[in-house]
């Protein structure tokens, strides 16, 4: 019951109504720093709202959507301060000089504009992944946050978490020997991502699987094995019914440099998919949510590793020996509480980075453009090709 409990705890207190945070002792004259979010996104209340809300640093302060009645709407219902909407709505919340912080939840086609063009403003930004439709649009959008001295972060939140960190520092501590596979999956159930107007499935705003579920395995598998693949070995994609340029799902198989001089590469698969099908066409499946390495001396696996707060496990199997299961909510002697999402150890991340502290965990510019640059060379290997590149030119001053 302890361990049903503590599901219950976590959901309520990181979903329905997060703790209030104390005042910070040293910070208490120093104002919060100012979020001003684009567009009323269904992503932004977990990713960024309810974390807001438990971070003593932090005030939710504006947010803008092309309809202003809908920017109204969830201004009032969040505990924002203003809001604004229009065909300029985005660049008036941008030009508000009180914003310190900018949240790009916007479909990927228009996450290189609106970064652009708050990086221009002078605001720090987390951007939602992938950071753009291309790894050119990534290198440029790091460049100009490193010449204004501005903090852009792209927003793979699963990486922030202790879950995924013990499961790497297990590997990285030998007890299983070498990586010899790593395989990562993101897969939803049919249904579970609505209708048609999805904008996933909007080719010219950067949908398809390979670019929403399929960038977390790519990234995941990039981690735990600290390395860039070296090769794309076959990507197979499937295609959307009513636009064969988008993938509803892709299985890619990329080999790694071994890890050891003379030995084979390192392999992996992942796969992405945005609507498995019912088991026997009636009865819904779960999501499948996992990454497994099998290693020179056992096997490692962690189940749910996007959303471990609800529940995760992780298990190893060291050879000869008795498997075990270990969970990881908190980090030992750091910062964070059991009920802590993703979204929130990202937050305090961010937050210290601006601050000019030194964060638990990063996400490097090297690193996003890395996972796009191949992200687009499995778009190429499957026939599809990368996402429109934006046309959007940064003026001169």
């Amino acid at each position: 019951m302890s361990s049903v409990f503590g599901v219950f705890w976590r959901v309520y207190a990181a979903f329905i109504s997060p703790p209030r945070p104390d005042n910070v002792e040293d910070n208490d004259t120093l104002p919060p720093l100012k979020i001003g979010i684009l567009g009323a996104a269904a992503i932004a209340p977990p990713a960024l709202v309810l974390p807001a809300k438990s971070h003593p640093e932090v005030e939710l302060y504006a947010v803008a959507a092309r309809d202003i009645s809908r920017a109204e709407k969830f201004a009032k219902k969040h505990g924002f301060k203003k809001w604004y909407g229009g065909k300029d709505g985005y660049q008036d919340l941008l030009d508000d000089q009180e914003i310190d912080i900018v949240y790009n939840p916007l479909p990927n086609g228009l996450h290189y504009e609106w970064t652009m063009k708050a990086l221009a403003a002078g605001k720090h930004v987390l951007l939602e992944k992938p950071s753009g439709n291309t790894a050119e649009e990534t290198r440029r959008m790091f460049s100009l946050a490193d010449q204004k001295g501005l903090v852009l972060l792209e927003a793979f939140h699963y990486k922030f978490h202790p879950a995924i960190q013990r499961v790497r520092a297990i590997i990285d501590s030998g007890e299983l020997g070498a990586i010899k596979e790593v395989n990562a999956t993101l897969a939803l159930p049919k249904g579970m991502l609505g209708n048609d107007d999805d904008i996933r499935m909007n080719y010219d705003l950067g949908g398809g699987a390979m670019m929403d579920c399929g960038c977390y395995t790519l990234s995941c598998v990039r981690y735990l094995i600290s390395n860039n693949p070296s090769a794309v070995i076959s990507a197979t994609a499937m295609r959307y019914s009513k636009d064969p340029r988008i993938d509803t799902g892709t299985t890619a198989n990329l080999t790694f440099a071994s890890l050891k001089p003379g030995e084979e590469p390192v392999r992996s698969i992942i796969k992405c998919d945005f609507a498995i099908p019912p088991r026997w066409g009636l009865i819904p499946r779960w999501p499948d949510l996992s990454v497994r390495a099998v290693c020179e001396r056992g096997s490692i696996e962690i189940f749910n590793y996007v959303m471990p707060v609800i529940y995760h496990s992780i298990t190893v199997r060291p050879d000869g020996k008795v498997p075990r299961t270990e969970k990881a909510y908190t980090f030992e002697g750091g910062k964070g509480e059991e009920w802590w999402t993703t979204y929130r150890y990202q937050l305090e991340a961010f937050v210290d980075k601006v601050k000019g502290r030194t964060p638990q965990t990063w996400v490097n510019p090297e690193d996003s453009i890395a996972n796009m640059e191949w992200i687009e060379k499995i778009y190429e290997e499957s026939g599809l090709g990368s996402r429109p590149q934006s046309t959007y030119v940064l003026p001169t001053a």
